[in-house]
């Protein structure tokens, strides 16, 4: 393993008063037929709920940082080079822009597969153009409009539990895994909180961050949908009156606990803002008073890790890549006392739960399906089990000793 450490200082700037927040919407519904991700290749014929776009911008001092959620499945890192390298033209450093996708299964595909095609051999058809770049310049207006609408502001943080995910990794008598319901193995029920608000108390945006798959409709289901996420994040948008931004979390192993149907209404899809929605706007009555005196810090780090024997890598991905190495970027926010961490990976639960567990913050989230998709990073003892996750993924069983303790070293350097 080899470390990269980039844009690291020394230490926290001073918090001072003065933090900005703002917050923007932008529909990316499709008004054609797409190619959905997810599942195996197929079309939509409609749509059952719109898909967003959702920018969170932020100011503490000179120090500007953006949040972007979207109702999207994956795209490659290539996607995300391509925005980020548009915002740089605008001031914006890549450090300080995070893209990150809820994980739905009933949305477009947005640009060429990457690795996605390497491991699964899909996306043999044609990738739609038009639609990409619809989606990419009305990311870069939203971050833009984001930016231009920063207003006196305060940030707090805070946390819930909900039980609607649930280990997906299914066993049996004869111990080979499969796709299913594991109500015994390892899952993530927390849910990390972050709210913006005005001086008045009034809210600008809840982030709401939770570990589940965007899978409670099957590849049998052809219309365009947010899924379980984007269900819970309209109800709790009507109850909020403000911008929910649903942010995944290391959902490699978790599915929710109704899963694959071929329709919203066998699926249950309705009762997700029970299950989670609910637990949602519980953490959030919950939480301690906000302040406007923040102190924020960006910055990442490349952990070198073995690649799979026998992968052909993307040409276009070569920096994602060293020699036999694949080159994870993780990136790190700091905001006062909570640590946000984020990778382009479908890590498995136990990771991120581990670094939270070893961290000397008061809270520590971890944003997964983060600034692209490098495929599934599970446990090593995933690996020895074999399955669907580790059959499907760039990387190999010291992939999790790797990740772990590259974070956990970078993270407790920081309070150093």
């Amino acid at each position: 393993m080899r470390l990269a450490q980039i844009a690291l200082l020394t230490c926290l700037p001073a918090a001072a008063a003065g933090f900005r927040a703002a917050a923007v919407k932008v529909d990316i519904t499709p008004q054609t037929s797409q190619w959905l991700m997810g599942y195996n290749a197929r079309k939509s014929t409609g749509v059952h709920d719109h898909i967003y776009h959702r920018v969170v911008a932020m100011e503490a001092g000179d120090v500007q940082f953006f949040l972007v959620a979207s109702d999207l499945c994956l795209f490659s890192p290539e996607v995300y080079d391509d925005v980020a390298a548009e915002l740089e033209r605008d001031g914006i450093p890549r450090v300080r822009f995070w893209w990150s996708v809820t994980h739905t299964h009933a949305a477009p595909e947005v640009g060429p597969p990457g690795v996605y095609k390497a491991l699964l051999g899909r996306s043999d058809h044609e990738w739609d153009r038009e639609y990409a770049a619809l989606v990419k310049d009305s990311l870069i207006r939203a971050v833009k409009e984001a930016r231009t609408k920063l207003e006196p502001a305060r940030i707090g943080f805070g946390q819930g539990i909900a039980m609607a995910n649930i280990n997906r990794r299914a066993k049996d008598v004869d111990g080979k895994v499969s796709l299913g319901l594991n109500p015994d193995g390892p899952a993530d029920r927390q849910v990390g909180l972050m709210r913006l608000e005005r001086r008045d108390g009034s809210l600008i945006a809840l982030v709401a961050n939770y570990a589940m798959h965007g899978t409670v409709m099957s590849g049998q289901n052809l219309l365009i949908s947010g899924d379980g996420p984007g269900t819970v994040t309209a109800y709790l948008e009507a109850k909020m009156e403000a911008p929910v931004v649903f942010v995944n979390g290391a959902a490699g192993n978790l599915a929710p606990i109704y899963s694959v149907y071929p329709d919203a209404k066998s699926g249950h899809l309705s009762q997700f803002n029970v299950l989670l929605g609910d637990r949602i706007l519980a953490g959030a009555r919950s939480m301690g008073p906000a302040t406007d005196e923040v102190a924020m810090w960006a910055g990442e780090q490349a952990i070198d890790t073995p690649r799979k024997e026998g992968l052909v890598w993307p040409t276009e991905l070569g920096h994602y890549a060293a020699g036999p190495m694949v080159r994870l970027p993780v990136r790190f926010l700091r905001i006062n006392d909570t640590l946000l961490w984020a990778a382009p990976v479908e890590m498995f639960c136990e990771i991120a739960m581990a670094v939270r567990n070893q961290s000397p913050f008061t809270h520590t989230f971890y944003f997964g399906y983060t600034n692209g998709w490098l495929g599934y990073l599970p446990t090593a003892e995933a690996f020895a089990e074999g399955g669907y996750e580790p059959a499907t993924s760039v990387f190999t069983a010291q992939a999790e000793a790797d990740v772990r303790h590259g974070v956990v070293t970078f993270v407790q350097g920081l309070r150093k």
